[in-house]
Parts: C-alpha cells; sequence; structure tokens
C-alpha cells in the first residue's frame, strides 16, 4: 500500500539527499568501507557495460524507533495540515495512516516493543529516478529485532553489493605510446598500461541495525583494455582494439629500440595525417567485477564495468625514418 502523501507529489527522498550525491552520506544505517577503493585525481566511477543493469533504486531497512515514527509522522502531518496545496482526500487519508499507528492496527506507534524492533521504511537511492524509487512505497511496518521481513526489495547482501558497486572507483585510464612525440602514419603505435597502477579495488558495505547484521564486498578486477583510435584512417592491434590483461596485470607491452617495424600486441596504426591537428583516441578498460557477503562465500559475478579517458594524438607523414 502506497502512501497517499507519496501520491500527493511530496518529496519524500531521504532528507538533504541530492541527485549525483555521495550515496553514502545519505543512509546513514549503511556503512561504506573505500579503504581498498581507488583513489587520486583521475580515480572515477565505472559504467556499467549492460545497459538493462542499474544499482538499487531502493529497498527496505530498519529506520525508525517507535519515537523517531512518532515525531516523523507528527511532523509530516503539521507540514501537510498547513499546506494549502494539499488535496483534501489526500490530508484525510494520511490522517487516518497516522492513526493506523496511534490507536489502529498498533498502539502509539509500538511504543510498548521499543528494543524488540524497529520500523522498517524505504530508503531511496538519490541517484535513480523517481519512477524507480517509486517502486518501494510501502507505508511503515514493524519486525522484531533479527526478523527479515517476507517483503519485496527488502535489504539483503546482493543489494548492498549493489550499492557498494555504485561507489567503486577506478584509476584514470592514460595509456603510454610509443615511439614518443607524434606518431608516424603506416608506422604502429604501441599502447601499454603498467601493471602497478592496475590492481583490484573493492568497497565493503555493511549494515548492522535492528538485529540485522550483514555485508558485501563489491570487487572490481581489471581485464582489458579497449582502444578508439579517433579516426576510421587506423588498422588496431589487435584488430579488434581490446588488448588483454597480462599474468603481471599489466596491458600491451613496452616499445623497445628495434622494434619500429615490428606489430605490438596492443597499438594502433594511423594511415592518415592529423593534418596539424590531432586525434582523440579512447582508451578504456573494462573491469570485471564480483561480489561476496553474508552468507555467500562463492564470487557472485555483477555487470562488467567500464572507465577511460581521451587522449590527444598528434600524427604526422613521413617517408622514411631512422631509428
Amino acid at each position: 500500500m502506497g502512501s497517499p502523501v507519496h501520491a500527493a507529489g511530496i518529496d519524500f527522498t531521504p532528507e538533504g539527499s541530492q541527485k549525483n550525491g555521495d550515496l553514502a552520506a545519505q543512509v546513514e544505517v549503511i556503512k561504506y568501507d573505500t579503504s581498498k577503493n581507488g583513489s587520486g585525481p583521475s580515480a572515477g566511477p565505472v559504467a556499467a557495460a549492460r545497459t538493462d543493469w542499474t544499482p538499487p533504486p531502493c529497498w527496505y531497512a530498519p529506520k525508525w524507533t517507535p519515537s523517531e515514527l512518532r515525531d516523523y509522522y507528527q511532523r509530516t502531518y503539521e507540514a501537510i495540515t498547513h499546506d494549502p496545496g494539499m488535496p483534501p482526500e489526500a490530508r484525510n487519508e494520511w490522517n487516518e495512516e497516522r492513526h493506523n499507528y496511534i490507536d489502529g492496527d498498533y498502539k502509539d506507534f509500538n511504543e510498548e516493543n521499543k528494543g524488540e524492533g524497529m520500523w522498517w521504511g524505504a530508503v531511496y537511492n538519490p541517484n535513480a529516478s523517481i519512477d524507480d524509487q517509486l517502486k518501494c512505497d510501502r507505508i511503515p511496518f514493524w519486525a522484531d529485532n533479527g526478523e527479515t521481513p517476507e517483503v519485496e526489495n527488502v535489504i539483503t547482501p546482493e543489494i548492498l553489493a549493489g550499492l557498494a558497486y555504485e561507489q567503486i572507483k577506478v584509476p584514470g585510464t592514460e595509456v603510454t605510446l610509443a615511439p614518443g612525440g607524434r606518431s608516424k602514419v603506416n608506422l604502429p603505435t604501441w599502447a601499454w598500461l603498467d601493471g602497478g597502477e592496475f590492481k583490484p579495488v573493492s568497497v565493503t558495505a555493511s549494515l548492522a541495525v535492528g538485529g540485522l547484521d550483514m555485508s558485501a564486498t563489491t570487487t572490481a578486477t581489471p581485464k582489458s583494455l579497449t582502444i578508439e583510435p579517433g579516426t576510421k584512417d587506423a588498422r588496431l592491434h589487435p584488430a579488434s582494439g581490446e588488448c588483454a590483461l597480462n599474468g603481471d596485470g599489466s596491458i600491451g607491452e613496452p616499445y623497445a629500440k628495434g622494434k619500429a617495424n615490428q606489430e605490438p600486441p596492443c597499438g594502433v596504426t594511423y594511415l592518415r595525417s592529423s593534418g596539424g591537428g590531432s586525434y582523440a583516441m579512447e582508451a578504456t578498460v573494462t573491469w570485471e567485477i564480483s561480489w561476496t557477503g553474508t552468507g555467500v562465500a562463492a564470487a557472485q559475478a555483477l555487470p562488467d564495468g567500464t572507465f577511460g579517458n581521451e587522449q590527444a594524438v598528434e600524427v604526422e607523414e613521413i617517408q622514411s625514418i631512422n631509428r
């Protein structure tokens, strides 16, 4: 059953939440350990490679003690009572809902059971659309400590894993290109990433409230590098443009003198000059993402994530060159 205040359009998102804000700052009961996350000025969030998957838009979790729910309903009641734009039928339905906790199915917001359980309610991901947030439209419900309600979208380790996914940050993707300086038409440009910079990162999300104690750790591991040369007048190495991770965690192979005419394991050969300008080469690392958590020992797959950036590559014509 949805709340009439929700239907009437009152802002029901968590106080202080902002679109694209830090979710960790909005949901106090969920704690995030980011000590093993990516860091630095170039680090950024991954984008899910699958377009049919998004982090959880909403979920149900313990939110209020009896006195806290009483205060919540009192504040909201006062707000809608003095709101001239509130439809009378919505105001009446809200008042009926409030009285259900006072002297209806419950007595005085279950005050006599304080310490034995908590009121559960919807928590909304501020980065999700309003339509998706409205998938959690149940009014507050009671659960004893240690009890997991049989309700769709109730908090689980899998939901925590999805929230941790949203907090993952990975290093920026600036590949080393060689030979140095401007690239040359019809000569391979080698590209590589140092294995020391690209290591697994992880975030742990945990919830310990209302008798619940669960956690999930989401881990991102570098998988491959994809190069988009910025022009159709180029040949990729390998032809797919996807360079696999080496055993030592690096990608590609550093250029060395004498390899100018060899085909690199990762790189690009430009077939036309950039004409005094540059090509916007895009280097994107794909990260394999999985999670483990309470009651789940074996790694569970989540959609791969991608993160990359553009690099300006100048290409010039040359007939012959000695290296």
